[in-house]
């Protein structure tokens, strides 16, 4: 069996979870937009009275409404892409070290395979596993709006626009966690590491949220790839959205070049 196969072999399981945990939220979420719909005018007037600095950490705006499908939904995929970003730096942090902390890593490199090629084939794996993910959520959260948009209107080419930033916006994370695990001997906590950072870019922006500007934004591609901009929009903000990819690019080169001069730990 190919390191291909057996790393999609591997985390199957886990690619089941995390589909149901976003299908669910999703699904679960949606199902108050009708009531909040109806009592549109009351829930306005309370979003009127918050803060906006507390909006905007939330993805939110005065002038977004809970009563317009899209209003409603982009609170629903601020915490979809945080699961998002969880599952796609677990399995940054997870790439390479697991090998490692198993000490697998000498059986596997005893293989005519050379660590490039380990690379690869284990990078294609899992960016297999994050596209199904991203058509899962894609596929839930169209199907859970047609289900309980109760006929209201909404720009479909917008929705879709939002949600072929997903992949970008999967690898980011994937590929911090990646050369994280490349780089250092050995992860104790793979999912507290994980955590750690898709909060710290979420709080960020958030932060980015209160106290206004665009610098810190910047550093944090839930502010590349901003939901409420883009289903407004209709369009990706490039000049942001350069910099998620800017990263990734990094982050592969710093791997491919690290990584084969390694040293491997011993038992």
């Amino acid at each position: 069996m190919t390191v291909f196969l057996f790393e999609l072999k591997t985390y199957r399981w886990s690619l089941l979870w995390w589909a149901v945990g976003i299908i669910a939220l999703q699904f679960i979420m949606m199902i108050f937009y009708p009531s909040m719909a109806q009592d549109a005018e009351t829930i306005d007037l309370i979003i009127k009275h918050y803060p906006e600095e507390l909006l905007r950490a939330f993805g939110m705006s005065e002038q977004a409404s809970l009563a317009t499908v899209f209003g409603y939904y982009t609170f629903i995929f601020t915490f979809a892409q945080l699961l998002l970003s969880i599952q796609s730096a677990y399995y940054g942090f997870n790439f390479l070290s697991t090998e490692e902390s198993n000490y697998t890593a000498d059986f596997l490199y005893t293989k005519p395979l050379n660590r490039s090629r380990i690379i690869v084939e284990k990078q294609f794996a899992i960016l297999c596993i994050l596209v199904i993910t991203a058509m899962v959520t894609a596929l839930s959260g169209l199907s859970a709006i047609e289900l309980f948009r109760d006929g209201r209107p909404y720009e479909a080419e917008n929705y879709w626009v939002l949600m072929g930033t997903i992949p970008v916006f999967q690898v980011f994370f994937f590929s911090i966690g990646m050369v994280v695990s490349a780089c250092t001997k050995k992860l104790k906590s793979v999912i507290g590491f994980a955590l750690g950072v898709a909060f710290f870019f979420y709080i960020i922006n958030g932060m980015r949220g209160i106290i206004g500007g665009d610098l810190l934004g910047y550093l944090t591609p839930y502010y590349h790839f901003e939901v409420a901009y883009i289903l407004e929009e209709g369009m990706i903000p490039w000049n942001r959205g350069m910099i998620s990819i800017f990263v990734i690019l990094l982050c592969h080169g710093m791997t491919y070049f690290y990584y084969p001069r390694k040293n491997l730990p011993t038992v």
